[in-house]
Formats: C-alpha cells, structure tokens, sequence
C-alpha cells in the first residue's frame, strides 16, 4: 500500500469512529504550562484532515492557541475512542464561518458569524490514536467477567495510530 493510501484508509477510519460524537474534550496549552481541556461542539464537515470548532475571539481557549498551537481533540462515542493532536491555527474568515453557521452556534453567539466577536478554530490533523470495541457496552461486560472466570485477557478490540 502506498504511502497516499495508507493516509486515506486512516482518515477514513478516523473519521468513521468520530462520526458518532459531536461532542469533544479540546485541550490547550495554558500560559502556565498546564493542560487545559474543555469540551467542544465541532462543526459538522467532512473530516479531511482538518476540524473546526467556533469559539470567542477574547476566550482563554483562543489565546492559549494563539501562544501554542500544540492541541489534542478526545472524542468517545459508543466502544470507540478517539485522540488526535494536531497544530491549532485562529481563523477569521467571514465567509468560513457563514458556511458553518448553524442552530448550534447561534444559540452561543448572539451577533452572528460577521461578528468580530466569534472566530473559528481549526485543527490541522497530525496524528491519531484509536481504540475500538467490538460490540455494545454489554459485550464488552461480559468479555471482562469472562475474563476473570477463564483467566484469559479479554477482547478489548482494536487499538492503532494513525499519521495524518
């Protein structure tokens, strides 16, 4: 497999276990050096590398990227979990954030996306790491009590990074 398909078939397994989750755990760098997380609606686009999240011009988020575009994006969505680092960049493009504009987003910003106020966050993709169940919650239940009956480790699916 090529190197071009080997990135295809990885955003595509990405973005099929992110597909489900709406909702994200965004962290920072804070000005202090700790980690900061914070949870993150993203706005629904076809996952090519890059995801996009409104946020507040003035917000702590927004300024934490501005000193150090180092970020991580955690999503969970059923048996599946998602972790992707990437480098963050503040977009103000007036036409962008028109094309996200959503119910979602207006019900944050009440000015609307001309606003000066609402800027756009976007995560160029570097890298993933992926854990992936199989089966319900249940199934993964009965994977661990039968794993403490059999002595065997249980199933606990599939687990791999991906370079974006």
């Amino acid at each position: 497999m090529t190197s071009t398909e080997d990135r295809t078939a990885g955003v595509e397994k990405v973005a099929g276990l992110m597909s489900a989750s709406k909702l994200c755990m965004f962290t920072t760098h804070g000005r202090d050096g700790h980690l900061l997380s914070r949870p993150m609606a993203l706005q629904e686009t076809e996952f090519d590398g890059n995801l996009w999240f409104f946020a507040r011009n003035d917000s702590r988020k927004v300024l934490d990227v501005r000193a150090n575009s180092s970020v991580n994006v955690a999503f969970q969505s059923g048996a599946a979990w998602v972790s992707l680092s990437g480098s963050a960049d503040i977009v103000l493009d007036e036409s962008k954030k028109k094309d996200l504009w959503n119910q979602a987003a207006a019900a944050w910003f009440d000015n609307g996306p001309e606003s000066e106020e609402v800027v756009l966050i976007r995560v160029e993709a570097e890298g993933a790491e992926y854990w992936s169940a199989p089966g319900s919650k249940v199934s993964t239940l009965i994977a661990y009590a039968k794993s403490r009956i059999t002595g065997e480790k249980p199933d606990m699916g599939t687990n791999d990074t991906v370079d974006l």
